[in-house]
């Protein structure tokens, strides 16, 4: 179970290797910064409200002292010493209030400052990966085709082994087909195999051509010569030399054809 179990990760791992894209886990990575950034400017914003929140009732803390201070005041003057004394104890009640408010507020400000501070930094290193990020993906895309464009030029990529097999094919072919006509050519001219096409000639008709072709450059040789001369005695020599050269070529013929029977 322990060997099928590692057999079973070392596949997966493998998989998910070939299957993984380097700029999509960038890109899947920087826009989970901007995710936890978005969260920390949140909660800059919620800690900015509750520390409004507490200067307001401050402020309304405040001025309802003010006004049971004023009150005391005014209850003295008429002489209404146990008003004056009401007014002090509410007065001294909401300053205990407005003591706590304010604690709270200096914690909730020291609070936002430190997420305030938290966020910039954020921000400045979400920024920075975002610069390395894309540098890192336009290396990764040079590199990667200039894999393919060498996997090309040598031969090793998938796509060009394909077409190196088939010209590899096409050129075997192309080979045997050029041997097996010259195979049969080779047959035809020594007589082991039959043109049935009827226009193939035997050996002794092919001798006889051979020679008849060769006298008659010889005669239109002389022809040319004795117009180019003009003379009529070198045209009866011409014609005479045609007839003796037609008897020998006869001549010529005979044995070859009496040794072939």
């Amino acid at each position: 179970m322990k060997r099928m179990g590692m057999i079973f990760r070392a596949k997966a791992n493998k998989a998910l290797d070939r299957a993984e894209d380097p700029r999509e886990t960038l890109d899947y990575s920087y826009q989970k910064q901007l995710e936890l950034l978005q969260k920390v400017r949140r909660g800059v914003a919620d800690v900015a409200t509750s520390r409004k929140r507490l200067e307001l009732q401050l402020n309304q803390l405040q001025g309802q002292s003010s006004k049971l201070e004023d009150q005391g005041r005014k209850a003295l003057a008429l002489g209404r010493e146990d008003l004056a004394r009401e007014a002090l104890s509410r007065r001294a009640a909401l300053q205990q209030q407005v003591t706590d408010l304010e604690t709270q507020h200096q914690t909730l400000q020291g609070e936002e400052e430190k997420l305030t501070l938290a966020a910039q930094r954020l921000q400045a290193k979400v920024d920075a990966f975002r610069t390395k990020k894309e540098t890192i993906k336009a290396t990764y895309t040079a590199a990667q085709a200039q894999t393919r464009i060498a996997e090309s030029f040598s031969g090793i990529s998938e796509e060009m082994s394909d077409v190196g097999v088939a010209i590899q094919r096409a050129e075997d072919k192309t080979a045997q087909l050029q041997a097996r006509a010259g195979a049969i050519d080779e047959l035809l001219a020594s007589g082991a195999l039959d043109d049935q096409s009827g226009l193939a000639k035997d050996d002794i008709q092919a001798e006889l051509d051979r020679l008849s072709g060769g006298t008659d450059v010889e005669l239109e040789l002389q022809r040319m010569k004795a117009e180019l001369a003009g003379g009529p005695a070198s045209k009866q020599a011409i014609e005479g030399g045609a007839a003796g050269s037609q008897d020998a070529a006869q001549q010529q013929s005979s044995p070859h054809k009496f040794d072939k029977q």
